[in-house]
């Protein structure tokens, strides 16, 4: 998400990341540290709206690129929401006021289907998922297509799969070829597998843990290309 944000970005388009992972590497991945004091996307879905979107916007040092970044306390909005009267669309009213604002909205979920991932799948119009040349990944998209479309017919009809796009590919072994070839012939991902492939590169893992997008901390990078 960090780096498909910059990348977008570079291309001239006004970019909003939204994340809605209590871990917050997205904000980490944007160079912007943990703050008690800053509205973070928790203020914005709990506490009954104190902050406003507006509120929670964080400049980034990259032009056109802004974040609502996370905060740890978001691990229990979970709790919180159970029986909070609209719990699924806290993020989608939230966000309403400053849509039009962006060419694209970026949000990104925690790594488990939550009420959190449910807010999101609410307020998305489509849904990339990345997924890792890896057995376990490929076989947890069962879940993750069924969960969306359980949302398309009960809450959100207008969300979609824009599409797949293979993560940490290793051309180098045996299994990352196969799930690869598994995901180019899958039946349910006709026209909705993406070309671009993200090689496994180290210099995204290096850039993360300086805080910078790959395409702003090494542009030669095989990473930086693929992006």
């Amino acid at each position: 998400a960090v780096n498909l944000a910059a990348s977008l970005a570079v291309a001239e388009r006004r970019v909003l990341l939204v994340d809605m992972d209590p871990q917050a590497n997205a904000t980490k991945g944007l160079g912007i540290a943990a703050d008690e004091e800053r509205p973070s996307v928790y203020d914005l879905i709990m506490n009954n709206g104190s902050k406003t979107v507006e509120q929670t916007l964080v400049s980034t040092p990259w032009e056109g690129l802004h974040l609502i970044p996370s905060h740890v306390d978001l691990s229990g909005a979970e709790v919180e929401l159970v029986d909070a009267e609209g719990r699924e669309n806290r993020l989608k009213e939230a966000l309403e006021p400053v849509v039009d604002n962006y060419d694209f909205v970026l949000m990104d979920t925690p790594p488990s289907l939550s009420l959190l991932t449910i807010n999101v799948f609410t307020c998305a119009c489509e849904v990339l998922v990345p997924c890792q040349t890896h057995p376990y990944a490929y076989s947890a998209m069962d879940e993750l297509l069924e969960t969306i479309a359980v949302i398309k017919e009960e809450i959100n009809p207008d969300i979609g799969v824009m599409g797949v796009v293979a993560t940490f590919f290793d051309r180098r072994t045996r299994v990352s070829n196969r799930i690869l070839e598994s995901l180019r012939t899958d039946k349910r991902l006709v026209g909705k597998f993406f070309n671009t492939v993200i090689r496994i590169n180290t210099t995204i893992a290096e850039s993360a843990d300086y805080g910078k997008p790959v395409v702003f901390f090494r542009r030669s990078s095989t990473g930086a290309e693929d992006y």
